[in-house]
């Protein structure tokens, strides 16, 4: 489809700008859609600077650079007024100096700039590292001030990988990803990166754990195929079993994003999970299909450096005598979509497989289950190295 009504009027002399809104706006690649959603590259924070190119039935078409383009749901944009479409490359924006430092918690990146321009970014492995490409910009960035007071960066550097890409790489100290955000100052004159140390002691006991039941309230999750049980009711009590056993071992802060049959939104999950800041996520679902003969565990993850976590938990939750449905990366379910702390979905088995579905019924197994989960969550902190 064309431009629709708000672009009525434009010409290829001019574009709409248009800044983000709303909560958690994020860019999707294509205009593909399935149960989870389009394909995401990322989430944005609010007010950035866009250009809208074209328009479709729930998103607009945004440049980000001369090579890149993105979609981002009209809900999520404000227009803002026409500017001359230029010829590309033309490209007047240019970055200012790479600030490296620390406070009592957390490690920091910060970028000048003249406005709030659009990102992405990434998890390298071997060795660790975080990367942001920041759109629609060029350096200008003479020096890279470090201080001693950052204690994870290991190094940061740039590199301008396209005309108008300019890409940051941090160099992490440890292997484990545990989390980084991204966001503009109230100025809007700074790209902030802030990095998330890992913890000086890898005791399960220090840690501050989140679990979230999946579904709840008005959202029932899949059903039992024989007992017609509902997936919320069964993910809580899985999840209290596993917040009971976490205080039974000396855990002193434990954080659940629903305690009963409550209807949340994953925007609203998201921003209690952000305003927590655990060091790690938990979230439990049971699993559903078309067909009553596939059954067994899985694991899923969306990026590469909190792979270790949902591995370490399937592994443990194989012992239970479930058969292996996988572990599942570059999973594109909201929850998983945060960069900001170390995340791992579980599906504990089928609901829609017979056998599956009788052991999920049972308190034992169900208690079995949450041994598992910390059982995994404890081989993962001693498999991270110090």
């Amino acid at each position: 489809m064309l431009l629709l009504t708000a672009l009525a009027g434009s010409s290829q002399d001019s574009v709409w700008m248009a800044r983000t809104t709303g909560p958690l706006p994020f860019m999707e690649y294509g205009i593909g859609d399935d149960r989870l959603g389009g394909a995401k590259i990322g989430y944005l924070d609010s007010n950035i600077l866009v250009k809208i190119v074209d328009s479709f039935k729930t998103d607009y078409k945004v440049r980000l650079s001369a090579q890149h383009y993105a979609y981002i749901a009209k809900s999520s944009l404000l227009l803002q007024d026409k500017q001359a479409n230029r010829p590309v490359p033309h490209n007047p924006h240019l970055t200012g100096n790479l600030r490296v430092f620390g406070d009592t918690a957390s490690d920091y990146v910060t970028l000048s700039l003249d406005d709030r321009y659009p990102y992405r970014s990434f998890q390298l492995l071997d060795p660790s590292r975080v990367a942001i490409d920041v759109f629609g910009v060029t350096s200008n960035t003479n020096w890279i001030t470090q201080l001693h007071s950052a204690k994870e960066i290991r190094n940061t550097w740039y590199e301008q990988v396209e005309d108008d890409v300019y890409r940051i790489y941090i160099q992490l100290k440890h292997t484990q990803h545990w989390g980084y955000a991204i966001a503009y100052d109230s100025l809007g004159r700074h790209l902030v990166i802030r990095i998330r140390r890992q913890p000086a002691v890898l005791d399960i006991r220090k840690l501050r754990i989140a679990i979230d039941p999946g579904h709840g309230g008005d959202n029932s999750g899949a059903s039992g195929v024989n007992s017609k049980v509902l997936e919320k009711e069964y993910t809580l009590l899985i999840a209290e079993q596993l917040q009971k056993l976490l205080k039974t071992a000396g855990v002193k802060s434990v954080f659940m994003t629903r305690t009963k049959d409550t209807s949340l939104s994953m925007p609203e999950r998201i921003a209690m999970l952000k305003a927590y800041d655990p060091h790690f996520l938990v979230s439990i679902h049971l699993n559903s299909t078309s067909s009553d003969t596939v059954q067994g565990v899985s694991t899923y993850y969306r990026y590469p450096g909190f792979r270790p976590l949902s591995l370490a938990i399937l592994d443990r939750m194989t012992t239970l005598g479930l058969k292996e449905h996988g572990n599942v990366g570059g999973f594109n379910f909201s929850l998983s979509g945060p960069t900001d702390y170390p995340n791992a979905l579980v599906e504990v088995a089928f609901l829609s497989n017979p056998e599956d579905e009788k052991k999920i019924l049972k308190p034992a197994f169900r208690k079995a289950v949450a041994q598992k989960i910390y059982l995994g969550i404890v081989d993962w902190l001693k498999q991270t190295k110090p």
